[in-house]
């Protein structure tokens, strides 16, 4: 049975040196109704000529948005998924961090609950016998700080809003990104909010499903510096404020 076509965005930022070039070259061949869309986000370094490289390998399977300036992740991804979406060719759209701490295959895994009432799929990092989800215990802890805070704004039981993996029918990824996000790094918690526009409190739960990763693995260079931790509260408030009227 071949896989319904999956289009999935990758914001890239200086990632010449940490891309994961041999897991794209692995994945791409075995899965030719997988695309890959790579928004080159003011790169300063030889991120767009490596981008390059690897397209010219998959020509059909890679394209490349350049922007000339660093606009942060929230707005890479919501230019790339208006990119994708315009094209109308794909019945579900993704976003991967480029470091692929979740998998090529994971997303693709997980973009198989996108079905029926089922209109957004997305990772979450629980840590279980079965799995292997590798993370440092600081932002372990932060982490959850964060993410119990943000379930608390959203009265959602979310137990990971965060995390990069989430796949989307198009037709709602059309509604839910149709403007520009807030935050330049706590957009994921305006999806939710979007998302609760859509289909309203009683509903929403049926329309989303939140799935455990077998692997995730963190890496040593975020690009989220640690002193964000102090701002994303001023975030979150502006973003609660915004949708809770």
């Amino acid at each position: 049975m071949q896989t319904e076509k999956l289009a999935i965005v990758i914001p890239c930022y200086n990632e010449a040196d940490r891309l994961p070039i041999s897991q794209f070259e692995r994945f791409l061949p075995s899965h030719p109704n997988v695309s890959v869309f790579f928004v080159n986000d003011g790169s300063n370094d030889t991120t767009e000529a490596v981008l390059s490289t690897l397209k010219n390998r998959f020509t059909h399977q890679i394209e490349i948005l350049n922007l000339e300036q660093n606009q942060g992740k929230a707005n890479a991804v919501f230019r790339g998924m208006q990119w994708v979406l315009e094209k109308n060719h794909y019945p579900k759209v993704a976003y991967l961090d480029a470091d692929l701490a979740t998998s090529l295959e994971e997303c693709l895994r997980l973009s198989k609950s996108v079905k029926e009432k089922i209109v957004l799929a997305f990772g979450s990092r629980i840590l279980k016998l079965d799995n292997q989800i590798k993370r440092k215990w600081y932002r372990f802890i932060l982490g959850r700080l964060v993410a119990t805070a943000i379930s608390w704004s959203l009265k959602l039981s979310i137990y990971d809003s965060q995390c990069g993996c989430k796949i989307f029918e198009s037709s709602t990824a059309k509604k839910v990104f149709d403007q520009a996000f807030i935050s330049k790094w706590l957009f994921d918690v305006e999806i939710f909010f979007r998302m609760i526009r859509l289909y309203g409190k009683n509903e929403i739960q049926n329309h989303l499903r939140e799935i455990p990763l077998k692997k995730w693995v963190d890496t040593p260079d975020s690009r989220v510096s640690p002193l964000y931790f102090f701002k994303l509260w001023w975030d979150l408030f502006k973003i609660s404020k915004k949708y809770k009227r």
